[in-house]
C-alpha cells in the first residue's frame, strides 16, 4: 500500500463513521467571503436591536424596504402576497403567500425569539442613599447575577407618560452619553462575599443600578441628588417619577458587537440568545421567494416561559395562522396537519474550559453549522417536544440535498440541567417542529460568542427549508 494510500478498513469508516465538519475547512474562498460579509451585516443588527421592541422596530423598516406592507386581522390575500404582522409593538410575524395547495402542503414556518436576559427597572425604583441614586431593578431570565455588577450598561425603554405620550428612550450607546452601573464590592472587603455560592454572591436586591450623584442646587430639600435625577428626567423626557408607573425599561450591557481573535472568526456580542437565530429567520424570508407559504415568527417572552400577549403561547399567533388560512379558503385543521416548524433557539456549544458538563459525543461543536437539537428538556426530557425520526429525516434530506453544514446535540450531560424553547408550544398545534440554532459560548451572559459560520449555516438551513 502506497503512503497515502487509505486502507481498505479506512475507507469503509470514511464510508460508514459519522463525523462532524468544520464548516471554515468545507467553505470555498467565495462561500468564505459570504459568511463573513454576512457576520458583518448581522452585527449591524444585534448593535440596533438590544430589546425586543428595536428588533421589531429593526425588522419592520427592513421588511417595508423589501416590498412587505403591514397586515391586518380579516384583510383579504393571495399568492404572491408579502406581509408582517405587528404585535404590541414587542413581536413581528412576516409571511409570504405561496402558490402551493395550503391544504396538502400547510406552512413553512420558523419560529424564533427576539428577547433576551436582561435587567428591569421596577415601577417604583428611585431612591437616594451613600451619596448616590439608584434604580431598583428585577432581572429577566436565567443571569448569573454576579456577571452583571461592574460593567457598564445602557438603558432601554420605553414610557407611558400622564397624558398618554408615549416616548421611546436610549440612553448609554452614543460615546456622548453616560452609561449606567451596577455595584459591586472590593476584593479586600470581600472575605464573606467569596465565601458564598455563586448564586448569592450577588443578591437580586443588590442589582441597583448607580443612575446619578449630583445634588440638586436646592439645600432646603431632602434627597438632592434623586431630584438632580428627576429634573434631568423631566427636562428631556416631560416625566415625573409617578411615570415609571407606565414604563418599561431595561439595563443592557452597553458593549457593541465585536470580532474575538486574530482571525476574526467569531463574534461576541449581547443577545446572541436568540437574536442569532432572529436575523437569520428574517434575512431568509426577507430575501427569497418559495412556493411554500412561509411565516417567520418573531416572539418575545421566550426568556420567562413565552407567557403573555407577546409570547408563543398567546393565541394571537394561532389566530393569525387561521386567519391566513380562511382567506385562501382552507381548512385550518387540515393545513396544520400538513405544516412544519423550526424551532430556531441557540444551543449551547461545547466549551474545553467547562468538559465536564459536557458529553462530547452529543454537543454541539463552535464553527461546525447550526445545530439541530431533535429534544431539549431537563433530564428526563421534561418540557421537550422530542421531534420524531420521520420529520427529523425530512429536514435531514432537505440540508443534504440544499448542501447545508450541519449537526446535532444535546443540551450538557443528562443529568447536568437542561434548558427549553418554544418547540413545544408549536407541536401542540398538531405541527411537526425540531428545534434548530446557533450554537453559544457563555450562554446567558452579557457577552455572548457564537462563530460566524455556525451563524451564516443557520442562515442556509433556512433557505433549504422555505425552498
Amino acid at each position: 500500500m502506497k503512503k497515502d494510500e487509505k486502507s481498505a478498513g479506512q475507507l469503509l469508516m470514511d464510508k460508514l463513521a459519522y463525523k462532524k465538519k468544520n464548516y471554515f475547512e468545507l467553505a470555498t474562498e467565495a462561500e468564505r467571503k459570504e459568511i463573513f460579509d454576512y457576520g458583518e451585516r448581522y452585527k449591524a443588527f444585534i448593535d440596533a436591536s438590544k430589546t425586543e421592541r428595536e428588533a421589531c422596530a429593526y425588522s419592520v423598516a427592513a421588511a417595508k424596504k423589501k416590498g412587505f406592507t403591514e397586515y391586518k386581522l380579516g384583510d383579504k390575500l393571495k399568492a404572491g402576497d408579502k406581509r408582517y404582522y405587528i404585535n404590541r409593538n414587542k413581536s413581528i410575524v412576516l409571511f409570504r403567500i405561496g402558490k402551493n395547495n395550503l391544504e396538502t402542503d400547510g406552512f413553512r414556518i420558523i419560529a424564533s425569539h427576539i428577547d433576551a436576559p436582561r435587567v428591569d427597572i421596577k415601577q417604583n425604583p428611585l431612591y437616594e442613599e451613600g451619596g448616590m441614586c439608584f434604580l431598583k431593578t428585577h432581572y429577566y431570565g436565567g443571569i448569573k447575577k454576579y456577571q452583571w455588577t461592574a460593567i457598564p450598561l445602557a438603558l432601554h425603554g420605553t414610557v407611558v407618560l400622564s397624558d398618554g405620550t408615549k416616548k421611546d428612550i436610549c440612553v448609554g450607546e452614543s460615546e456622548q452619553d453616560p452609561v449606567f452601573y451596577i455595584n459591586d464590592l472590593l476584593p479586600h472587603l470581600g472575605g464573606d462575599q467569596m465565601s458564598k455560592s455563586a448564586g448569592k454572591v450577588i443578591e437580586g436586591e443588590q442589582l441597583n443600578i448607580v443612575a446619578g450623584g449630583l445634588p440638586y442646587a436646592d439645600d432646603s430639600v431632602n434627597n438632592r441628588i434623586k431630584l438632580t435625577v428627576l429634573s434631568i428626567l423631566n427636562e428631556k423626557y416631560g416625566m415625573c417619577e409617578e411615570d415609571f408607573l407606565s414604563a418599561e425599561f431595561s439595563a443592557v450591557p452597553a458593549f457593541k458587537a465585536r470580532d474575538i481573535g486574530f482571525d476574526r472568526a467569531l463574534i461576541g456580542a449581547y443577545g446572541h440568545d436568540d437574536r442569532v437565530c432572529a436575523y437569520p429567520a428574517l434575512t431568509a424570508i426577507l430575501d427569497n421567494d418559495s412556493p411554500h407559504t412561509v411565516i417567520s415568527m418573531l416572539v418575545d417572552k421566550e426568556e420567562i416561559g413565552s407567557e403573555g400577549t407577546t409570547g408563543i403561547q398567546c393565541k394571537v399567533y394561532e389566530d393569525l395562522m387561521e386567519e391566513i388560512s380562511l382567506a385562501l379558503g382552507a381548512n385550518y385543521r387540515k393545513v396544520r396537519a400538513v405544516s412544519k416548524c423550526l424551532s430556531s433557539d441557540v444551543t449551547a456549544a461545547f466549551d474545553p474550559n467547562f468538559s465536564e458538563v459536557y458529553e462530547k459525543a452529543n454537543a454541539a461543536m463552535l464553527s461546525c453549522g447550526t445545530c439541530m437539537n431533535k429534544f431539549t428538556g431537563a433530564r428526563g426530557k421534561s418540557g421537550s417536544s422530542d421531534a420524531d425520526a420521520e420529520f427529523v429525516g425530512e429536514v435531514r434530506r432537505m440540508f443534504t440535498e440544499s448542501g447545508v453544514v450541519w449537526q446535532t446535540a444535546e443540551l450538557g450531560k443528562v443529568d447536568q440541567g437542561g434548558g427549553g424553547t418554544v418547540a413545544k408550544f408549536v407541536a401542540k398545534l398538531n405541527i411537526d417542529t425540531v428545534d434548530l440554532g446557533v450554537p453559544v459560548i457563555s450562554m446567558h451572559s452579557p457577552y455572548e460568542v457564537i462563530s460566524k459560520a455556525d451563524l451564516y449555516s443557520n442562515y442556509k438551513a433556512f433557505l433549504a427549508f422555505i425552498k
